[in-house]
């Protein structure tokens, strides 16, 4: 018997059952993709309500902005007008994304009208290191960005965190994933704006 026929008789349940899992999640990623989309579109929409008090609406800005990235990468941004019930531009929403000490970080970035000031951040997705990195998300954190000027940011080992002057205070023990964010911040302001 050779070793191709003694291959096959003893893998043939295996093979058919690899290719019949593999199309069956094909088929669902299909099927569920439209679902997925909308619930990150409604996770993005309650993220800026939370950043930009008064958004009702969001319309997403035809022109398409290709962001730069430090490896020389380009990133498609998606940038959206927030507004208010009365359909007054309130502020500019986008999603920034670029590598942290674990992986990518993902996040949402609010600017007033006038794209001047920082409005605040939340991370859509991140896989930083748990108790460290993933600080990111904590309100002390955060809370630095707001009323920032819209420009180059600074990160900086010792500050007033309380203080909006565009110096991130960095978080101890994280300072990978805190340079990460300063650095999408500076990436996708910069070329935005």
């Amino acid at each position: 018997m050779s070793k191709l026929t003694y291959f096959l008789r003893q893998s043939w349940l295996l093979l058919a059952g690899s290719f019949c899992f593999g199309l069956l999640i094909a088929m669902t990623n299909s099927a569920l993709s439209g679902r997925i989309e909308l619930n990150k579109a409604a996770k993005l929409n309650d993220l800026t309500r939370a950043l930009l008090p008064g958004a009702e609406h969001f319309q997403l800005l035809e022109a398409e902005i290709q962001v730069a990235q430090p490896d020389g990468s380009k990133q498609k941004a998606r940038i959206f007008e927030v507004l208010a019930s009365d359909k007054q531009r309130i502020g500019w929403s986008f999603n920034a994304a670029g590598t942290g000490f674990a992986g990518v970080i993902e996040l949402v970035v609010a600017v007033d009208r006038d794209f001047e000031k920082i409005m605040g951040f939340d991370v859509l997705a991140s896989s930083e290191t748990p108790g460290f990195g993933d600080q990111i998300k904590a309100d002390f954190y955060r809370r630095q960005y707001a009323g920032a000027p819209a420009e180059k940011l600074m990160l900086v080992k010792m500050g007033n965190p309380a203080v909006p002057d565009g110096q991130i205070v960095a978080i101890t023990g994280a300072t990978v994933s805190s340079q990460a964010v300063v650095d999408i911040f500076n990436t996708f302001l910069t070329q935005i704006k």
